[in-house]
């Protein structure tokens, strides 16, 4: 299970073990709600929350209003994987503390989720899956089932040679205006550019050895600073195997350096997300303020006539009469302050009491601020002689393929060996396809019987509907997986007839379905895969290089 591949769309296991909900919240993969509250805001990359319960301590921090939790939206994992988090809950709904408001790479619904459940036969076929191979159904790959994103990370550094400067530039010398079609002015990939291998990522120009000069060209040179013809094209490009939408952009400087028009709007950016969570919680500390008030003037007594601030001649309360909540609808703080009430003990303190309160939480949030923007100026510490680094990342997605390597919860792993066409599966005599086979060679003398009450437990799930939890050391028994097999009206052998999809014929031999779950594993064809024409060859004995990394053969 280490090795699992976050997919596009995980699902809960049918038959699981109880303990899903607290390893997902556990490994930190989901957001969990840190106080009680009332969700205020949800779009895809940050979670509002009205907290509730406020804290008795006096640390104003522990008693702001709000619970911002700003989602991590496609970054790169050290496997290259993707890490997306995805909000589950809705605008208005209360969650309690430790409740999960949104999902991460690898779960569903809060609930750990590595796979994805199939249906699954133990017969062999036609040799496929001889030695522990996998034959799958085209249809887990149209509908997308173990499709996953995975984000590769390319970086350059622009370094400050004997020769001079290299430059991050648009400007490259012989390269076609079509190959520069992506960048923007500063020589960078645009956000959203759909790559392939040999693409730019992002210009580069190193400059070259001089070469003698006439002193006439000396002349020239000091006079016009002419320097075209002595660089050459040290770009970044993608490497072969890779195709896939550039995801996002990280431009470093060292400080004192001026930063190229990228590395300004990336930063305009972040201070315009960070701006918009500091308005968010300024506007619901002075809500929060002006409903104290409110809280304290409803049901008291006026001393003179109320009129509406944004209608002056209509009249909201008569004078002598009590305050109802929604006559104090349009005011705002100022004018909450001006109004005069006949039970008036101490309301001028604890309306500078309440307003202080407010005013310290403003200047929190106002240092807050201050700080984070401070940061994202002062410009990056590089290693000595870079003068800037650019980093750019990839997402790929790539569908189930063959020689892929797959694995159940049992120790039960293959290589997807082909990838059949629906029609041609083994199907049930309802007619429904199977959706992956497997060897049943592979159980007896690997004795992981556990793979086969699993199946026969998920198919009666799958057909009442539920989801079972059979924890470790105390799980199902026989007769229990029969009783519920019975009750799904299937057979309790947990066998059936099947047919061949490509003659129509039964075959001989009744065979145990099910449902199972799946994993893909992180051993994935795509990136394994390499060809070479000429390639490089070893200084000694002349013999290519072996191996991917060295474009070898």
């Amino acid at each position: 299970q280490r090795q699992a591949v976050p997919l596009l769309q995980p699902e809960a296991p049918l038959v699981g073990t109880g303990m899903e909900h607290v390893v997902a919240r556990d490994s930190g993969a989901v957001v969990a709600a840190k106080r009680p509250g009332v969700v205020e805001y949800v779009s895809a990359d940050r979670v509002v929350v009205r907290a509730e319960s406020r804290s008795k301590k006096t640390d104003p921090v522990q008693d702001l209003p709000l619970d911002i939790y700003n989602l991590t939206k496609y970054r790169r994992s050290n496997q290259n994987t993707c890490i997306n988090q995805k909000p589950i809950v809705r605008k208005g709904q209360r969650v309690q503390a430790g409740d999960v408001v949104a999902d991460g790479p690898g779960t569903d619904q809060g609930e750990l989720a590595l796979g994805r459940n199939v249906l699954v036969a133990f017969m062999p076929w036609g040799g496929y899956n001889f030695e522990d191979a996998i034959l799958v159904s085209e249809r887990l790959v149209k509908d997308d089932r173990f499709t996953s994103i995975h984000i590769e990370e390319f970086e350059i550094q622009a370094r400050d040679t004997k020769l001079g400067k290299e430059e991050v530039t648009r400007d490259i010398p012989n390269v076609s205006e079509e190959a520069l079609k992506d960048l923007d002015e500063s020589g960078i990939v645009r956000i959203g550019a759909k790559v392939k291998p040999a693409d730019i990522l992002v210009g580069k120009i190193t400059p070259k050895g001089e070469t003698q000069l006439t002193p006439e060209e000396k002349l020239l040179r000091a006079i016009f600073g002419e320097k075209a013809g002595d660089v050459r094209d040290t770009s970044l490009t993608v490497p072969p195997g890779i195709e896939g939408t550039v995801v996002d952009v990280k431009v470093f400087s060292r400080r004192g350096v001026d930063k190229d028009e990228r590395a300004k709007s990336i930063e305009e950016e972040e201070i315009g997300r960070l701006e918009k969570d500091y308005q968010d919680e300024i506007a619901m500390v002075e809500m929060e303020r002006d409903q104290k008030l409110k809280n304290i003037l409803v049901g008291k007594t006026v001393l003179q006539d109320l009129f509406d601030p944004t209608n002056k001649t209509k009249r909201v309360t008569k004078k002598g009469d009590r305050i109802a909540r929604e006559d104090l609808e349009n005011f705002s703080w100022n004018e909450l302050k001006k109004v005069k009430i006949k039970e008036d003990d101490g309301l001028a303190q604890t309306i500078r009491k309440i307003e202080e309160l407010a005013e310290e939480q403003i200047s929190i949030y106002d240092s807050m601020l201050e700080d984070r923007i401070g940061r994202l100026r002062r410009g990056d510490d590089l290693p000595p002689g870079v003068i800037k680094m650019v980093k750019v990342y990839v997402a790929v997605k790539r569908k189930l393929s063959v020689g892929d390597k797959m694995a159940g919860r049992h120790g039960n792993k293959g290589v997807v060996s082909k990838i059949l066409p629906m029609e041609d599966m083994p199907y049930l005599p309802d007619g429904t396809p199977v959706e992956i086979v497997l060897n049943p060679l592979g159980v007896p003398s690997r004795m992981n019987v556990g793979q086969i009450l699993e199946t026969h437990l998920g198919w009666a799930a799958r057909a009442l509907g539920l989801w079972v939890a059979s924890p470790v050391f105390d799980g199902a028994t026989e007769e229990e997986i029969k009783e519920h097999l019975k009750q799904a009206a299937l057979p309790t052998s947990g066998k059936t007839g099947l047919y061949d999809g490509r003659t129509g014929k039964r075959f001989h031999q009744e065979v145990t379905v099910g449902q199972i779950y799946i994993l893909k594993l992180a051993h994935l064809v795509d990136d394994k895969m390499h060809a070479r024409s000429i390639g490089p060859y070893s200084l000694v004995t002349q013999q290519p290089l072996g191996g991917k990394a060295q474009f070898g053969g």
